[in-house]
């Protein structure tokens, strides 16, 4: 993904001022519910909100460390799993890749738009989510997360 694009793409990155308001929305939110907000998960997701898009985490191992120093892979691991049972990020399965999640209140399941060509995402509301949740319940499923992906092009790479 990326490599066959020949044209410009809107920017991803958040400014300064929004990562950190949205980091102290994080905090708030894991102390409300009893938790920390360590250094490392902190900064995993300080790195997720600060691209603005999905990352490997591979990616986030090597950008990790503040003084080029990649952080040992379990560290960030650890992270993203706080980070996604809290409901900060989700993990999108198909293109092995976590983002910060767009800042829905509460638990919702997540539904991204992802671009085959560029890799652009787009978290999207999940309007299926009430009828899945009724037919796992009468299966006899207590759904825990839903995250659906859907992929194509997007506009950008349509034209």
């Amino acid at each position: 993904m990326g490599d066959a694009c020949q044209h410009s793409h809107r920017e991803t990155a958040q400014r300064p001022d929004r990562v950190a308001r949205l980091l102290a929305e994080a905090e708030a939110k894991v102390e409300a519910a009893g938790q920390r907000l360590t250094d490392g998960r902190r900064r995993v997701l300080e790195l997720l909100l600060a691209v603005g898009e999905p990352m490997k985490a591979y990616d986030l191992i090597a950008q990790f460390g503040v003084d080029g120093r990649p952080a040992k892979p379990p560290t960030v691991y650890r992270s993203l799993d706080f980070l996604e049972r809290e409901g900060l990020v989700h993990r999108i399965a198909s293109i092995s890749a976590y983002v910060a999640c767009a800042g829905h209140e509460g638990s919702h399941a997540a539904a991204f738009l992802i671009c085959d060509c560029c890799g652009t995402t787009q978290e999207i509301p999940a309007g299926v989510a009430e009828p899945l949740q009724q037919a796992a319940r009468e299966a006899g499923y207590a759904l825990e997360r839903t995250t659906l992906e859907a992929h194509g092009r997007c506009p950008d790479c349509r034209d």
